[in-house]
């Protein structure tokens, strides 16, 4: 049985929870039991390289619900040429290559010279389904943004040739993801980073023939060569950006991939920012999750509501559910390396939510044992979520909050039990 041919394009969030289910459904596309393979060699370069590989594979087993293999090509010059060629030929057999964070120019340098493109570009001819995200969504154009290069060592704005899968199928261009990046706030990081002013510089740098696509966060473009059309998934936009002037096209939108090699098909006008006309959407737009979660600030924000909600009406067990929410939203989007920033806010979030808990639960109660006994359950099955997840920071400061108000815990053998100490 033959094999769509399926290009994704990801502009973040390839391991978070706004994507496990276009992750599925492009599995669930491929004929047979698809054999999935990661391509690690974009993160290659940094120490903990094995860790985020295995964060890759607990995603695909426990979110998307399908084994992935590493293959395991961190380096592939001055490796043993051994493994070089048995991580060719994970990706050979690959039916469904997926690559995502790291340094475009490492995964460039190391991919320069090897089978590794031609792979790739063969599987948009014979069959499977690519999905590239994040920095290696960056080295599927012609050309390719430096990222750290120019936003972190301050080089001038400069292109690198990319792999240029995307001229198999007639997209002369270049890929920017994360195009509609705020982290900045005060300075602009728009399209990757970069800001107007160097996009602006670079465009100038492209032949006449050239142009963009931006790829927004937590949103994807799935390219179906054989239907010849463009399906755009997730939370926010693509744009096709010629010289300054752009199209958007919404989530939920299905285009023609000739509208993203020739902008002027959209068009038909100069004017600087043009929306498109969103087409009846087809099957591929189902794996839009209206439900999954925007971010990790989302998740946030909507415990803490939850929480303050039910603290201030006296129920302790919904509170209790609110932090428990708290710290199963923290282990969905572990995974996303973007997330640090606001892993550490839903970190300080849970915290104030344990301690708040915990000085409800003895906070005027006439009868200890018997009232407290519920409050303290709850507790204690938090404490048993984050202890499962080897977060003891937190499974700690439960326990030493609780002991301030004289509840001691202690981790028998049988299980785990509380004494009330102190005056009774």
């Amino acid at each position: 049985m033959s094999q769509p041919r399926l290009l994704t394009i990801m502009g973040s969030g390839e391991t978070a929870p706004t994507m496990m289910k276009p992750h599925r459904d492009l599995i669930a596309r491929l004929p047979g039991t698809p054999n999935a393979v990661v391509l690690d060699t974009p993160y290659g370069f940094q120490e903990n390289a094995p860790e985020l590989a295995g964060r890759a594979v607990e995603y695909f087993r426990k979110s998307v619900g399908h084994p992935i293999e590493v293959a395991g090509l961190t380096r592939l010059h001055d490796e043993d040429p051994l493994t070089v060629e048995q991580g060719l030929d994970r990706i050979r057999r690959a039916d469904y290559l997926f690559a995502g964070p790291g340094s475009p120019t490492y995964a460039l340098r190391q991919w320069a010279g090897t089978a590794v493109p031609e792979l790739v570009r063969a599987k948009m001819r014979t069959g499977g389904a690519v999905t590239f995200a994040s920095a290696a969504a960056l080295t599927l154009g012609r050309f390719t943004v430096p990222v750290y290069e120019i936003y972190k060592v301050g080089e001038e704005p400069y292109w690198l040739d990319g792999l240029d899968v995307l001229g198999e199928i007639g997209l002369n261009v270049a890929v920017i993801p994360h195009y509609d990046n705020a982290e900045g706030g005060h300075h602009d990081t728009r399209f990757c980073y970069l800001g107007e002013r160097r996009l602006r510089v670079l465009e100038e740098q492209l032949p006449d023939d050239a142009h963009v696509i931006g790829v927004d966060e937590h949103t994807g473009v799935v390219l179906d060569l054989d239907a010849n059309t463009a399906s755009i998934i997730g939370n926010g936009t693509i744009t096709v950006r010629v010289r300054g002037e752009s199209v958007v096209h919404r989530s939920g939108s299905v285009i023609s991939i000739d509208q993203l090699r020739d902008p002027r098909r959209v068009t038909g006008s100069s004017s600087s920012t043009l929306v498109s006309t969103t087409i009846a959407p087809t099957s591929v737009d189902d794996s839009i999750d209206q439900n999954a979660p925007a971010s990790l600030a989302g998740d946030i924000e909507r415990c803490l509501r939850a929480f303050d909600e039910a603290l201030a009406a006296g129920r302790a067990g919904d509170a209790a559910r609110a932090a428990l929410d708290l710290e199963a939203a923290i282990r969905n989007w572990s995974n996303d390396t973007l997330q640090s920033s606001e892993m550490d806010n839903a970190h300080s979030a849970l915290r104030s939510m344990i301690v708040r808990l915990g000085d409800a639960a003895v906070g005027g109660l006439a009868d200890p044992r018997d009232v407290i006994g519920p409050y303290i359950g709850v507790l204690l099955e938090l404490r048993a979520a984050v202890r499962a997840d080897k977060r003891y920071d937190l499974s700690d400061l439960i326990r030493d909050r609780l002991a301030a108000v004289d509840v001691e815990v202690r981790d028998t053998p049988q299980g785990v039990e509380w004494v009330l100490r102190g005056p009774q």
